[in-house]
């Protein structure tokens, strides 16, 4: 329980530096706040805030990888964009005429100085399922990782090959 003393109101103190009696209110406001943090975290609440912090990789960031389907004359080339993600946490399935690919990436990091410690973690997934242009052929798919870079190479099916029709 709080005493007495604790309940009575603080004069704010009145800063006429910078821009005048137009800024005031907002300093005024950035006072209570600093006092009020000194309250509740005595040790200095100021020590690590997380403008202060390194920006920490987002795992797919609520997005959805890119992807590029390329229709080719003999076959189907799907290229998806997946930074950060290990080979081992990667799965792909597909049919006739779809492809879904599914990732999962995860970040941790720790770091000690003196009495300071700070973890770190990010986890994302994501599933994402696209329709290809034609029927292809799954048994002779071939699948590369590199760098971040599926690509998938489909042989199109006998009837599904492209072909130019001549306009009359």
């Amino acid at each position: 329980m709080a005493s007495k003393s604790e309940n009575k109101s603080v004069p704010v103190k009145h800063r006429k530096e910078g821009g005048g009696q137009l800024m005031q209110p907002f300093q005024d406001m950035d006072d209570l706040f600093d006092r009020f943090m000194e309250r509740v975290y005595p040790r200095g609440w100021r020590l690590a805030t997380p403008r202060d912090w390194p920006e920490l990789p987002q795992p797919f960031a609520g997005k959805r990888p890119n992807v590029d389907v390329i229709d080719r004359d003999n076959e189907v080339l799907v290229r998806a964009e997946l930074p950060g993600v290990d080979k081992k946490d990667l799965e792909v399935t597909m049919n006739d005429s779809t492809v879904t690919i599914k990732a999962t990436s995860s970040y941790e990091k720790e770091e000690t100085k003196g009495d300071y410690y700070r973890s770190e973690m990010a986890h994302g997934s994501f599933a994402r399922t696209i329709s290809l242009p034609c029927e292809v052929d799954d048994s002779k798919t071939a699948a590369t990782f590199s760098n971040g870079i599926l690509e998938l190479t489909m042989p199109k099916r006998a009837g599904s090959k492209r072909r130019k029709i001549t306009v009359k």
